[in-house]
């Protein structure tokens, strides 16, 4: 006897459906209050399929909003559907699937994928052989009703498609799909290949099996009348050309012209997808092959999708050129992230490693529109190919961007600015010839009237910020950098926004160039704090954390502090402990705090206090939550790895200083808790803080080594590279201070720091790190370390020889030179790499000198003049030299 709904229960789950389509709050509260009584009743989800597939009197939304209900019923509750009702539920879906209604069968088709990704393509035997089978019925609605279900199945579960499990589905539904490629209608031809798509980047056997009739049915749609089909070949073609490329090769240059096509196409969901094949391609070796005969077509295509939209000028209210006062949307402000901190060395010849890795590849100036769109797709394919093709692609540029760069309609000349600023990477060498007409033009189009222009030209000129200081002062750092303080104070907070953020490029690249300008700078960043809504202050407080790490302790002048100080100190104590906006705040006053040294002293009270407070919160919220997860939420860790970077930063600013307030808090019992954390960036944070309070005031530190050592012993895991990293620095710098009372504990981590020293693929700075923490103990406890001399000395050399000369140098080096002492028969495999590691210091300090001395010609008179000769052969010439000059050998 089938299942009947009884009649007042219909019209109450009818009732329901209408109220819940009422815009009002208080009725929506009650909608879910009433679904979570109704949720107890077995049966409400069979009314809630019957209205779905049955009930064709009431109106589709209704209908379709009855099977999304039942949709997030499956989702939650399942597991405890009674057999009947999951039976009725799955049985209603295939004899509906090809409801006369689109909308109905599409929710039907979601409905049947969230029951199949429940565990329910294994205990569901018949639903794929049935959707299989629907397919070739002569009913449009039937036909398109299941390929909707089965491409929904093969998004959600094409892992499991192609395994065991299911006796391998695929065999039979890719060659299946692949014959709907040549159907009349063309969503069913859409569908077949979405299916087909799935299993791309996933080398699903089956698929590997038919690739070449894959290929040529994608070659034979390629002129398709219909949008959606060209926009998922163009979507297959890329894929492939990851996957496959061996199997597009023959076919290049016809693909490569076809995506020429398509990046032009009129639809922009099509010429997106081509617009990526450009992306792609640049990744693969081939590129620079299959383009280069194409570069004349291609870059003007490119630069054309460089150009807003009218819709994208609508969306970005390109015509409202004042919005300062109108408060931000909230929901348009990102989640920040805090990057925990790493203990990193200085290396020879280089400045700042940190700008390296600098994520500003593409054009952040339109954010808003944050989805990927065909501008950005262009400007990041020129930017790639730039990189790919460099000076080469000039030529077919520079024509180009003369016409647009001084054009009179403003799109087109943003676009143009827009290109100049995507190529910056690539063709560096040519543009510096045009630069020295180009950046005065480029600051001249900081006053454009258009607000879009402005930004623009902000992103494009922090993108050549490195040629900029590389030039004297006065012919573009000051005339760039007065302009774009002005635009700092813009009256337009898109403008704001892309100048403080260019702005911080500068800083980075210019560093202490920027002193004589430090007054002027900050009176107008300071100015910008009244004038700021909430987005745009959280990127100013970047530009200030930046602007401190660029000019460091020139900061700390007395009229500089009074200007920056107060308006900190304001927003800080203005901020609630749970308000996020305390991360950008922290992050920026760590900063601050660092450069200024001795000057923060006035200010470090209440931050230390505050900083220990949220730690101690955070520590007594997670366990509260571990003692019961129902009653308590688990706390935001990042309020506390904030907190514990900034008090690092007071201690390393601070130095001595921080004693007294380290002698008024609990934070060494604090950070024992941190230390032993289950979140890895927590322990990260609390080592680098531990390293810089035994550096600042080693007497709180030292009761409690004994306790701490086996923690960081623990934590020596490659694993967790940053963590391991910090807790080495700290067990280095504790050994300094401790001497030879650090001998008890030696044991405790040397097995581990040799290890990682010899283990294959370690990180640059955890070697370099691990490499100084032995050599500290090996200065402190020779006796203990120098025996496994051998174990280490080769890694140990070759990861020091390219760090500057430095105090952890020079610790590490006496160290070595003591254990040699102790042991010199541990270093005579491998002397080579030890004379090598010391022809690396420019100016070791007197005595050091005096070790390498002794060590060397002890080495040479004990193997004598002519083996030393011979020994000496092998050296390259520069080495040779630089010993003979500065040790006599």
């Amino acid at each position: 006897m089938e299942w009947q709904p009884d009649e007042q229960g219909l019209q109450q789950v009818l009732q329901l459906l209408r109220d819940s389509q009422s815009p009002n709050t208080a009725t929506q509260r009650a909608v879910q209050e009433k679904l979570e009584q109704l949720n107890q009743f077995p049966d409400f989800n069979n009314y809630l399929i019957f209205v779905l597939t049955r009930l064709k009197t009431e109106d589709e939304p209704t209908r379709s909003l009855s099977g999304l209900i039942l949709k997030n019923n499956v989702k939650v509750h399942y597991q405890n559907f009674p057999p009947g009702v999951a039976h009725f539920i799955k049985q209603e879906c295939l004899n509906n699937i090809g409801d006369p209604s689109p909308l109905i069968r599409a929710t039907i088709g979601i409905l049947i994928t969230t029951i199949s990704t429940k565990g329910e393509l294994q205990t569901w035997p018949e639903l794929l052989p049935q959707l299989c089978n629907m397919l070739n019925s002569e009913d449009y609605n039937i036909c398109e009703g299941s390929f909707g279900a089965l491409q929904k199945i093969c998004e959600d579960s094409s892992e499991l498609l192609d395994s065991d499990a299911l006796n391998r589905p695929l065999n039979i539904m890719i060659p299946k799909f692949l014959q709907f490629f040549k159907h009349s209608s063309p969503k069913i031809r859409s569908h077949a290949i979405a299916c087909v798509n799935q299993f791309i980047i996933g080398r699903a056997q089956a698929l590997m099996d038919n690739i070449d009739t894959f290929i040529e049915s994608l070659f034979a749609l390629a002129a398709d009348e219909d949008s959606e089909v060209r926009k998922n070949v163009c979507r297959a073609l890329v894929m492939l050309l990851e996957v496959r490329i061996d199997r597009l090769i023959p076919h290049m240059r016809s693909i490569v012209e076809y995506m020429l096509q398509r990046t032009q196409d009129p639809d922009e969901n099509v010429s997106l997808e081509a617009c990526e094949f450009w992306l792609t391609l640049a990744e693969q070796p081939i590129c620079k092959d299959a383009l280069s005969g194409h570069l004349a077509q291609l870059v003007p295509v490119l630069v054309n999708g460089m150009k807003y939209s009218e819709i994208d000028i609508i969306l970005l209210k390109g015509d409202v050129e004042e919005d300062e006062a109108v408060p931000d949307n909230e929901q348009d402000i990102k989640p920040r992230f805090h990057k925990s901190r790493t203990v990193t060395l200085r290396h020879e010849g280089d400045e700042a490693e940190e700008g390296e890795d600098s994520d500003d590849d593409d054009d952040d100036d339109d954010d808003s529109l944050s989805d990927w769109n065909l501008r950005k797709c262009s400007a990041a394919a020129l930017d790639v190919l730039a990189n790919v093709f460099r000076d080469e692609l000039l030529p077919h540029l520079l024509p180009v961007l003369k016409e647009l760069l001084f054009h009179p309609d403003w799109v087109s000349k943003e676009s143009g600015i827009l290109v100049l600023g995507a190529i910056a990477e690539g063709c560096m060498q040519d543009m510096m010839l045009y630069l020295p007409e180009l950046i005065p033009h480029l600051v001249q189009c900081l006053c454009d009237k258009k607000a879009l222009v402005r930004s623009i030209a902000c992103w494009t000129l922090s993108r050549y910020a490195h040629w900029v200081v590389s030039q004297p002062p006065d012919s573009y750092l000051k005339p760039l950098m007065t302009e774009l303080l002005k635009r700092i104070l813009d009256s337009n907070k898109r403008v704001q926004e892309a100048a403080c953020s260019a702005f911080a490029t500068l800083e980075e690249e210019a560093c202490t160039e920027l002193v004589p300008y430090l007054s002027f700078i900050l009176d107008t960043l300071v100015f910008a704090f009244g004038k700021y809504q909430h987005k745009n202050l959280l990127i100013l407080y970047d530009a200030i954390g930046t602007l401190a790490d660029s000019v460091g302790h020139h900061l700390n002048q007395p009229e500089y502090i009074q200007k920056l100080m107060p308006p900190l100190i304001q927003k800080w104590n203005e901020l609630k402990d749970e308000d996020k906006d305390l991360f950008p705040l922290l992050e920026c006053l760590s900063s601050v705090a660092t450069a200024l040294q001795s000057g923060f002293l006035p200010y470090c009270e209440p931050v230390y206090q505050r900083c220990v407070t949220l730690v101690q919160k955070n520590l007594a919220q997670a366990m509260m939550y571990n003692q019961q997860p129902d009653q308590y939420e688990s706390p935001d860790k990042d309020f506390m790895i904030v907190a514990l970077d900034l008090l690092s930063g007071l201690a390393e600013g601070l130095g001595a200083h921080v004693e007294q307030l380290v002698t008024r808090s609990n934070i060494m019992t604090l950070l024992f808790q941190c230390m032993q954390d289950t979140m890895p960036e927590v322990r990260q944070s609390s080592f680098a803080l531990l390293g810089d309070l035994t550096k600042a005031c080693f007497l709180h530190v030292k009761p409690c080594v004994a306790e701490f050592m086996p923690v960081l012993g623990v934590n020596l895991n490659p694993e967790f590279i940053s963590v391991c990293n910090n807790a080495t620095w700290a067990i280095g710098e504790i050994a300094i201070q401790m001497g030879t009372e650090m001998q008890p504990f030696v044991a405790l981590v040397l097995n581990n720091l040799v290890e990682i020293i010899n283990r294959p693929n370690t990180p640059k700075t955890l070697l370099e790190n691990t490499a100084i923490t032995i050599g500290r103990l090996g200065y402190v406890c020779p006796q203990e370390v120098a025996p496994v001399l051998p174990q280490f000395i080769r890694p140990w050399c070759t990861s020091l020889r390219n760090i500057r000369d430095n105090e952890e140098k020079d610790s590490a080096f006496r160290g070595i030179c003591i254990m040699i002492g102790v042991n010199p028969g541990g270093v005579v495999q491998d002397f080579i790499f030890f004379c090598d590691a010391v022809a690396s210091w420019v100016t070791p300090k007197d005595d050091l000198r005096d070790m390498f001395y002794k060590i060397l010609h002890g080495f040479k008179d004990q193997v004598g003049e002519d083996n030393w000769q011979q020994f000496s052969e092998q050296f390259p010439p520069q080495l040779k030299e630089r010993l003979s000059a500065c040790y006599g050998v």
